[in-house]
């Protein structure tokens, strides 16, 4: 049986405040639902209630997800378990400031406009910051314990390790100096609020650092769920998912790393040049190889 099995059939010890951020987020995501719907406003080219959505629904599966985690560690930690009610703490904040500018009509993110703006958007990039080294307690904590299932250790700990690394490419936007009462921005090449893509806004006609961010950020649930489903659905021996788990775990990092130098040169995620196609193609020929040769040495 491997560890998520294990997990679904039986009780284990859930961290409370992280199951409650995980149903506060979870009502947010629905009144913004209706927000979407009921309230015409625009803002950035998108609806204004559009954020606050997409950051429920992401905190819903972040908060739930670091619970999960958590649970399943062989020993309960103090520092783990009070990292997550920290996590908590400032992700009431981020949503917090999110809702306040889209009741006042304006943006939360990079907004220097006014003296109040500017404290919010501080507020919100000190609030990040904490919630990352407090991920980074739980990552070391997952290091130190011994998680009796390989597969589902490397998961974990590589889902925290990269979703780190996406949120640390986020630091990547308040770089960019635009000026006009803003500091910093997600598009490259093109300003903020352009044509962009369904549902997530992101840019069809220029670089979009949001991509990476996105995609780095959910490696916490990606890999897991992928390691689930080769212990669930192939006869793979174990050690051989741990190695592929290894190997695709690092691939899904140079991923990351590949999409942020794909903004960065302001190209928009489906049109890639052929630099671009290349150093994908090379990535997936790679993982592929390095994946086939240890299924057939380990089976």
């Amino acid at each position: 049986m491997t560890t998520v099995d294990s997990l679904v059939r039986s009780p284990v010890r859930w961290n409370r405040p992280l199951l409650w951020l995980t149903a506060a987020a979870a009502v947010l995501a629905l009144v913004s639902a209706v927000g979407i719907v009921a309230d015409d406003r625009i803002l950035t080219g998108v609806p204004i209630w559009l954020k606050p959505f997409k950051f429920a629904v992401s905190f819903v599966l972040y908060a739930w997800t670091l619970a999960w985690m958590l649970a399943i560690l062989p020993r309960r930690s103090r520092a783990a378990e009070w990292s997550g009610i920290v996590i908590v703490g400032v992700a009431v904040v981020e949503l917090a400031i999110i809702v306040t500018q889209v009741a006042r009509g304006t943006t939360s993110h990079y907004n220097v406009a006014t003296p109040f703006d500017a404290i919010l958007w501080s507020a919100m990039g000190t609030s990040i910051m904490v919630l990352f080294f407090a991920q980074v307690v739980i990552g070391v904590v997952t290091l130190r314990q011994r998680i009796p299932d390989r597969v589902a250790a490397y998961a974990i700990r590589l889902g925290l390790a990269v979703s780190l690394l996406g949120m640390a490419l986020g630091f990547l936007m308040t770089s960019q100096v635009i000026g006009g009462g803003a500091i910093g921005a997600h598009s490259v090449g093109v300003e903020d609020g352009g044509p962009g893509m369904p549902i997530t806004g992101w840019s069809t006609v220029g670089g979009d650092l949001r991509i990476s961010h996105f995609v780095g950020l959910h490696a916490l649930q990606a890999l897991p769920l992928l390691a689930y489903a080769m212990g669930r659905w192939t006869g793979w021996v174990p050690r051989a998912r741990a190695r592929l788990m290894l190997i695709l775990g690092c691939a899904y990092a140079v991923l990351v790393l590949l999409l942020t130098w794909q903004a960065l040169r302001a190209q928009p995620l489906l049109q890639p040049d052929g630099l671009t196609l290349a150093a994908l193609a090379a990535l997936v020929a790679v993982t592929t190889a390095a994946s086939i040769t240890v299924v057939r040495r380990t089976m």
